[in-house]
């Protein structure tokens, strides 16, 4: 059985880690949580680097994990290819804002894109959006908000911020719209954001789709593990999945539960 450890700053890896379950029940999972140092989004660079490496290095040393999935995309924009170089012989999955996928899916040609300021001003994501910009024969425009303090209000689970700040943010995105060209996609630029699916959907209306990254990742960390495809739905709640959290474990736990249907304990994991 291949073991496979996803690690985010909190609990918004757990939107990929429901991915991943579906994907691959047969698999056992390790998830934790850097609680200790969450949320991510505006924390300085280096200490991401830092954070993400030590991390990787004790999932591998103590859980001898077949493969990892960097389940937050602060972290992979930030920290994903100094992983690869120090881990040149094993898998690591990243998560990046869906643009490529709503570039595919949007008919005006407007994406909004709403991730963490530590994403948006990610060398990672300026290549990957003027590559595609450059590369269609179509008008593509991709307008950027970071959305200070909405995944700590996720992981929280404060519901009047997380409807304030998505309101806020949602608003400075429509803000700029060039010409009358409305947005009709929306990547969730953070594995949070999921969880705040309800309301931004609510803001911007049924004629704009939501896009984020749980299933692409799945999916490819199924592939580079050479594993089958799932014959049928996970059962969440599986006891092949351990939490973990580098601060107080119980956030998190109550989070699996409440979003995932898991019943699982959380523990303490010092790293």
């Amino acid at each position: 059985m291949k073991t496979i450890g996803v690690f985010d700053s909190g609990v918004g890896g757990l939107s990929v880690l429901k991915a991943l379950l579906l994907e691959m029940p047969q698999a056992r999972y390790v998830y934790l949580a850097d609680g200790a140092h969450a949320p991510y989004g505006e924390r300085n660079p280096q200490h991401i680097a830092e954070r993400a490496h030590r991390i990787t290095q004790g999932l591998r040393s103590s859980f001898g994990i077949d493969a990892l999935v960097v389940a937050c995309n602060t972290a992979t924009a930030l920290a994903i290819e100094g992983l690869r170089v120090e881990h040149p012989e094993w898998p690591i999955v990243g998560v990046e804002p869906a643009l490529k996928p709503a570039a595919a899916l949007t008919r005006t040609g407007h994406v909004g894109v709403m991730a963490t300021r530590g994403t948006i001003e990610s060398e990672r994501l300026a290549r990957l959006r003027q590559r595609l910009e450059a590369g269609t024969d179509k008008p593509l425009h991709f307008s950027l908000q970071a959305c200070d303090g909405l995944a700590d209000a996720i992981e929280r689970d404060d519901r009047g911020a997380i409807n304030e700040l998505s309101r806020r943010y949602w608003d400075a995105l429509v803000a700029q719209t060039p010409g009358d060209v409305p947005i009709d996609t929306l990547v969730l630029g953070c594995t949070h954001y999921l969880f705040a699916a309800d309301v931004l959907q609510t803001l911007a209306g049924p004629a704009v789709t939501l896009v984020e990254t749980g299933a692409p990742v799945a999916r490819r960390t199924r592939a580079v593990l050479g594993l089958d495809a799932a014959s049928g739905g996970a059962v969440l709640g599986s006891p092949q999945v351990s939490l973990l959290s580098t601060g107080d474990p119980a956030p998190l736990a109550k989070a699996a539960t409440r979003w995932l249907g898991l019943d699982v304990p959380g523990r303490h994991f010092p790293c």
